[in-house]
């Protein structure tokens, strides 16, 4: 069987869950991954209300849509970072409360923990999320940068992060870091830097969305490989590189989105430079079975048709896992017993 084709709800946050479920469905989709912003997924309503995660489920239900994760970016993001004034404009305001720097990562903190609760109030399974980072703008290793500062930024993430697993283990739910530019973890090599950091904490996994590997030069299909038992949630999103003006790099010139100066931009599933062919056989190598959940981001196309085409191609793409080897009846004891009629 497929895997069910969600769209992850967080760049369609200026619309209401009940406008927006219906479009998703005549776009082509089978559920929906909720951001924990605009009206999609309230986490202190959802523990405050019973009648909450009903309503909700009410409005995917009468679309004919499941939900299989629930995004809390934004939050997470700050958990980690240096909080600065652009904080101020994703967070909630009852989580920037006075903007002072280690009050809202604490604030950020308890949020996380709380969106464990409601994600396994309202059956998901699965909260994707960033954490933040303090030692981002330590990238490039000037002034000189010792492993034992970027050791003191892993050990930074694991005291504040490993609580909040604690709380996702009680509640059955798994935490699934997208691998992203800004996060602790942003290719393999820190994403194996981030598991240790926590001592394999088994609620520790990753959202894996190609699109931020692609660009990198990070073999994306070998990340799924090599992390087989913890990709927890898949994000499709295209991306191409390799296709400015030659006046911007890698980490984007300070340019916009959109910029056709920039060497890479986010594309349509299916329009950029992604292999989905090959990550779909790695899907199936590996067992997973869970969502391919579009998080569509293209600046120069209309969402509505990239949407659309995207839910298509992901559905023309995918396919089931074979059952067994293509050869095996090769073998008599396969076939169906019996002589020839005479």
């Amino acid at each position: 069987m497929a895997r069910p084709v969600t769209l992850f709800t967080g760049q369609w946050a200026d619309l209401p869950l009940a406008e927006l479920a219906p479009l998703a469905r005549g776009m082509g989709y089978d559920g929906l991954e909720l951001a924990c912003w605009g009206d999609h997924f309230d986490v202190q309503e959802a523990l405050r209300s019973p009648g909450y995660v009903k309503k909700q489920r009410a409005v995917l239900e009468a679309s004919g849509l499941q939900c299989l994760a629930i995004g809390n970016h934004l939050v997470g993001q700050a958990v980690c970072d240096l909080i600065d004034e652009r904080h101020q404009s994703i967070l909630p305001d009852r989580i920037w409360g006075d903007g002072d720097p280690e009050g809202v990562r604490h604030r950020a903190a308890r949020e996380m923990q709380d969106t464990a609760r409601a994600a396994a109030l309202f059956g998901v399974k699965t909260v994707t999320g960033f954490t933040g980072s303090s030692i981002w703008h330590a990238l490039y290793a000037f002034p000189p940068t010792s492993q034992e500062y970027i050791d003191r930024g892993f050990a930074d993430f694991a005291r504040r992060w490993q609580p909040i697993l604690d709380v996702f283990e009680k509640e059955d739910v798994n935490f699934a870091l997208e691998v992203h530019p800004t996060e602790i973890a942003f290719d393999a090599a820190s994403a194996q830097r981030a598991i240790d950091a926590v001592q394999g904490h088994r609620r520790f996994g990753f959202n894996f969305d190609p699109s931020h590997l692609g660009y990198q030069g990070v073999d994306y299909v070998g990340f799924v490989r090599r992390f087989a038992s913890r990709i927890y949630n898949v994000h499709m999103k295209d991306v191409w590189w390799g296709k400015g003006d030659g006046t911007v790099g890698v980490f984007g010139g300070h340019t916009a989105f959109g910029d056709a100066r920039r060497n890479w931009d986010f594309r349509s599933v299916g329009r950029g430079m992604i292999d989905f062919e090959s990550l779909i056989v790695a899907f199936n190598d590996i067992g997973y079975a869970g969502p391919l959940s579009v998080e569509w981001e293209d600046s120069r196309m209309d969402r509505v048709h990239g949407a659309t085409e995207s839910a298509a191609f992901c559905k023309r793409l995918d396919f089931p896992a074979a059952a067994g080897a293509f050869d095996a009846v090769f073998d008599r004891a396969a076939q169906p017993k019996g002589g020839m009629a005479g």
